[in-house]
């Protein structure tokens, strides 16, 4: 039989984190407890699911992707395909498959059925499923405190599987429990006892059930439960109602450190629990949302393998707490902030395309007289002066160190206003000028360990405008699968 399944997988959550407790003081309310993660002012959907999907990818031959799913309910764009702006940033070659899967919860589950459904007929060798989301809740409501934000991304393929796929139950249920009209901020909810008792655990209990029946299989067979919930109580009676050992068979929900991330949570908790996998173990994912997904993966011996990516704890343990309630709703876009000058900006769309390859892949040249590396793609080479002597090298997954900088107190936005204008010596010698994100200004120094990130810059005519920056090296270490 043609086996397919995962064979790599990767993280990313924002560096931000809120302490729940300054949000309900701000409102007079009690604390869920925990804390969740925030996206950056420079963050969205978009630029999360690059660096999962570039985490997911790291140290591998990308040329054998051949398709990119993207999954989320908080799309930047609701009519362009947000799926080719990821693969174009993660610098996939051009003749790729990329689709769009959208509003719902369950399109997380629903992008991997459809890759692992893709290799498995033999349409396509891997692809790479990417979800992330930044929902917002109403100021003061449980949502606001439980969401967070995040992306993760899996390699489904028939070659170096750490994950079998061993099979997939699905139901379908109309409720109208969650929901966002087109004109909607913030997600609509109807009365929690009846979306939470009659839809999520009744459909969860279900289709569990189901798939453990089509496989003939009993709770106690299932080495991990992925079991994605809006909530810590909501969560810990699922788990006893299907008769599983809290302690032992259940991945941890992330609800406590992360949030709920919509429509990435699935994948996010997945990544989770195979970096923590070992050899046979069986692996339940169940998600829910207008019916439900239960898909079975067993666990094989590449899971040890070694690999450059992060683990989601490194992420985890590797934060900046917000101090203020204010600063929380301006970077969710709730307040507007007085922008800075480098924002003041027309975009040209002909020009992004024309240089797409230095925008957006953040390909650099290198002179094949001399050898000398530029950025971005340069017809002249500034060492030698020969000219159209060049090719292409990609830079983005250059480290590199502060060569230096300077704080600028004018150019910021008014929630944000110290701008780290950098420039960083990176590997290959290449030189990069760009703005410093995820740090604290007054801790940044020269030869500071830098890489590239791919953020969102300014917002002009009705177009959003991505560019690379740079941040501070996180500590990684090898990850298993």
């Amino acid at each position: 039989m043609h086996k397919v399944g995962i064979s790599l997988c990767g993280g990313y959550l924002p560096i931000y984190r809120i302490d729940r407790k300054l949000i309900a003081d701000n409102w007079g309310r009690s604390c869920l407890g925990g804390e969740r993660a925030v996206a950056n002012n420079d963050e969205d959907a978009i630029t999360m699911a690059v660096e999962a999907a570039r985490n997911c990818l790291c140290g591998v031959n990308k040329d054998e992707v051949d398709g990119l799913f993207f999954a989320t309910t908080s799309a930047p764009y609701q009519e362009k395909m947000n799926s080719a702006m990821i693969a174009t940033a993660a610098d996939l070659k051009r003749d790729i498959v990329t689709a769009d899967f959208a509003h719902s919860l369950r399109t997380g589950t629903g992008a991997l059925k459809a890759a692992l459904d893709s290799v498995k007929a033999g349409s396509t060798r891997s692809v790479l499923v990417t979800s992330a989301d930044c929902r917002l809740g109403y100021p003061r409501s449980d949502q606001e405190q439980n969401f967070g934000d995040g992306a993760a991304a899996v390699l489904v393929s028939d070659q170096n599987i750490i994950a079998t796929f061993e099979g997939d139950y699905s139901i379908c249920n109309e409720m109208h429990d969650v929901w966002r009209n087109p004109e909607d901020t913030y997600v609509r909810t109807w009365e929690g006892r009846f979306i939470l008792g009659e839809g999520y655990t009744n459909h969860m209990v279900e289709v569990i059930q189901g798939i453990l029946k089509k496989y003939q299989l009993a709770p106690k067979d299932i080495s991990t439960a992925v079991l994605p919930a809006s909530d810590l109580k909501t969560h810990k009676g699922l788990v006893r109602k299907l008769g599983l050992d809290p302690e032992t068979q259940v991945q941890d929900p992330l609800l406590s450190s992360v949030g709920f991330c919509g429509a990435a949570q699935p994948l996010l908790m997945l990544v989770a629990a195979l970096e923590d996998a070992r050899p046979g173990d069986l692996l339940l994912l169940a998600n829910y949302a207008d019916g439900a997904d239960a898909l079975l993966f067993k666990v094989t011996e590449n899971c040890a393998s070694a690999g450059c990516r992060r683990k989601l704890r490194e992420l985890l343990d590797h934060n900046i707490m917000l101090t203020s309630y204010a600063r929380f709703l301006s970077y969710k876009g709730l307040i507007e902030a007085m922008p800075g000058e480098p924002f003041r900006l027309f975009p040209s769309a002909t020009v992004t395309w024309r240089e797409r390859n230095s925008i957006i892949r953040a390909h650099g040249s290198r002179c094949q007289q001399c050898g000398a590396t530029a950025f971005p793609v340069q017809r002249i080479c500034f060492q030698c002066h020969s000219k159209d002597q060049f090719v292409e090298v990609p830079l983005a997954d250059r480290e590199g160190e502060v060569f230096t900088f300077t704080l600028d107190n004018l150019a910021g936005r008014s929630d944000d206003p110290v701008i780290v204008q950098t420039i960083a010596q990176l590997e290959d010698n290449a030189r990069f000028y760009g703005m410093m994100t995820d740090c604290v200004p007054s801790e940044v120094k020269l030869g500071m360990p830098v890489k590239l990130t791919f953020r969102r810059i300014y917002d002009g005519m009705g177009i959003h405008n991505y560019f690379w920056k740079l941040r501070p090296v996180i500590k990684e270490s090898v990850s298993n699968g």
